[in-house]
């Protein structure tokens, strides 16, 4: 048994993924597993479409094995995103590999960057770019151009290349056996709106799902995948980003100025400047724009105010995900499951109810999914109680 392990939001699961999964079949793993984001995902809005409808695609399409990534993990910028998926592989006791997608597949110059991140030098020259006003992207940047130069710099304008530095750091934080395997992009890029071939962008096909050009958004996702997604998309089932504005609006306008400095990512007198937004906007958007700066970014920001919904704060990330919940397996994925019974660190959980009685840690993160759940399943008009994160059983192939 040959293992890999992928960390994705599969947002929505597509035709590119499915390269990956062929890509690691073609390097000899037999089993593949993927730590998966739930409900919510990083650009701090929700999925296009409910974690199960995204995990049955991916078992149909070549993952045998879909946990669960806990929605603190989710809705955070990519160390701690990275954190949490790296951190429930290395925790399985089994997995060989970590392949992610990255605009290059040279592990060696993402290595030279990990190797920085941890150097007086490179410190020194963050810290004095951050006293300037810069964005901390850009401050990190120009800090690895002054230690190493223009090549490893250029690496982290890009989103996934951005992902591939924190996983591998993560997995030298943690000692970790498992190797990084990075699989490059081709075709098109991070966002883009120009499909290429029979592959187009998560963001491409999500902006046809939302318009109802169905037709469109089938052409690059397997067929399987397909006839999970279209029923809910017919039905309504669906993630708008317009539609949390009121309540995200409404649990801002709640907050105290205590509150806000107890928010994920919320440094450097932020919580000051969201306080005051948040009493002088009418509506969301208007708190964006008065809370907006260079500095800050707005998917930063949009993350924060989704945590203040959800009710995240900023010690959730402090300790590594306490129990590993599985969103689905094939044949091949209750093979891994049996291996990790004697290999794994962390209970391993089929439904979230279990969670709740391993520890006080691992009770919280399981409300803490299920009050997400019910969030997402209002905005998505999908009839279900409150607690039916508690309910759902987890899906299981032939």
């Amino acid at each position: 048994m040959k293992i890999a392990g992928i960390i994705a939001e599969y947002n929505p699961f597509h035709n590119g993924h499915r390269l990956q999964a062929d890509f690691l079949r073609q390097q000899g793993y037999t089993h593949i597993v993927a730590v998966m984001s739930g409900h919510f995902v990083q650009r701090g809005e929700g999925a296009i479409l409910s974690k199960w409808a995204r995990a049955h695609a991916a078992l149909l399409n070549g993952v045998d094995l879909v946990l669960e990534l806990p929605v603190s993990y989710c809705v955070a910028g990519a160390e701690t995103f990275a954190k949490g998926g790296v951190s429930i592989l290395h925790q399985m006791g089994c997995v060989d590999a970590l392949c992610f997608g990255c605009e290059t597949d040279d592990l060696s110059v993402l290595g030279r960057i990990v190797q920085v991140l941890d150097t007086p030098a490179w410190q020194q020259h963050l810290a004095g770019n951050l006293k300037t006003g810069m964005p901390f992207a850009q401050a990190r940047e120009e800090a690895v151009r002054a230690c190493l130069g223009e090549k490893e710099a250029a690496l982290l304008r890009l989103p996934n290349a951005i992902l591939g530095v924190e996983y591998i750091k993560w997995l030298k934080r943690l000692n970790s056996p498992i190797t990084p395997l990075a699989f490059k992009r081709r075709h098109v890029g991070h966002d883009s709106l120009t499909p290429c071939q029979n592959i187009a962008s998560a963001s491409f096909i999500r902006q046809k799902m939302a318009a109802g050009e169905h037709a469109q958004a089938a052409k690059y996702v397997p067929q399987s995948a397909w006839e999970q997604y279209l029923p809910l998309l017919e039905k309504g089932e669906w993630f708008s980003p317009l539609a949390l504005d009121v309540p995200l609006f409404y649990a801002l306008r709640c907050m105290q100025q205590q509150d806000f400095s107890e928010l994920p990512d919320i440094s450097e007198g932020l919580q000051n400047r969201l306080y005051q937004a948040a009493g002088q906007a009418t509506n969301l958007e208007e708190f964006f724009a008065l809370a907006k700066t260079k500095r800050y970014s707005m998917a930063r920001l949009r993350r924060i105010a989704l945590a203040a919904l959800l009710k995240l704060q900023k010690e959730d990330t402090s300790l590594f995900p306490p129990y590993l919940r599985v969103l689905g397996a094939t044949g091949a994925g209750r093979e891994v499951l049996r291996q990790m019974k004697t290999a794994c660190v962390a209970p391993v959980v089929m439904h979230l109810a279990q969670a709740q009685k391993i520890s006080a840690v691992a009770a919280y993160f399981a409300r803490q999914e299920s009050f997400a759940a019910d969030i997402y399943y209002m905005a998505t008009h999908a009839n279900c109680a409150r607690g039916q994160d508690f309910k759902d059983d987890a899906l299981i192939l032939a």
